[in-house]
């Protein structure tokens, strides 16, 4: 493992995802990746308990990792990967929040979208994974108060805060949208890219993805 991010969802951790990638560094773990691998849902399950995890186990296979649910565990993984270096990604808290209240929270957390519920019938393991969501994030670490806006708004500036001040500041980068690719690289000490920095975080391609993710399963029925 050589990145560890720590940036909670929707602060572009999916475009930082694809920018791993085009660096060399992937492949890259990210939440949506939890339903590829459903053998390793019990160790995730177990993390949400407090139990030991074989980190290692969990990420095999992916050289960087960022988004929920590794997010939540940047500590853990810090102590699993002392090498790694640490990449947190933040946003301004009300935009980052209205982000969450329309996308991943309709869908994993509330499911109150009528597009939830319909992946939920149709996406073999998406209950399963749902559940776990619920129990990790939404439970856990908003304390099931998500719909708290300023509860949830501090929660997040609690974590950030918090990885900003045990993090040494030689491992640690800090990047928003649109800081594009020269503070990744100079971070990383690789060249920049020729291609434009990715840019793949808004809430349109979301539902494109679930719509995606339900038009694969039921071509596989």
């Amino acid at each position: 493992m050589k990145i560890i991010g720590a940036g909670v969802g929707r602060t572009g951790t999916l475009s930082l995802k694809s920018a791993l990638e085009v660096l060399g560094l992937g492949p890259c773990f990210h939440g949506r990746h939890v339903l590829d691998h459903p053998e390793r849902l019990p160790l995730w399950e177990a993390a949400a308990e407090g139990r030991p995890v074989d980190w290692t186990a969990v990420f095999r296979g992916y050289r960087s990792t960022v988004d929920w649910p590794g997010a939540a565990y940047w500590r853990e993984l810090r102590a699993a990967f002392p090498d790694a270096k640490i990449i947190l990604t933040v946003r301004e808290p009300d935009g980052w929040y209205e982000s969450v209240n329309r996308t991943i929270y309709p869908m994993f957390g509330s499911g109150a979208d009528p597009r939830a519920q319909h992946a939920l019938r149709v996406v073999p393991g998406l209950d399963v994974f749902t559940a776990f969501h619920r129990r990790m994030i939404w439970n856990g670490f908003f304390g099931g108060r998500f719909a708290d806006r300023d509860h949830a708004i501090a929660v997040y500036q609690q974590h950030n805060a918090a990885v900003r001040r045990e993090v040494p500041t030689d491992r640690l980068l800090v990047v928003q949208p649109g800081d594009g690719w020269q503070p990744l690289c100079d971070f990383l000490g690789l060249p920049v890219p020729v291609e434009p920095y990715p840019h793949l975080n808004d809430p349109d391609r979301f539902w494109g993805r679930v719509a995606a993710r339900m038009a694969e399963a039921l071509q596989e029925g």
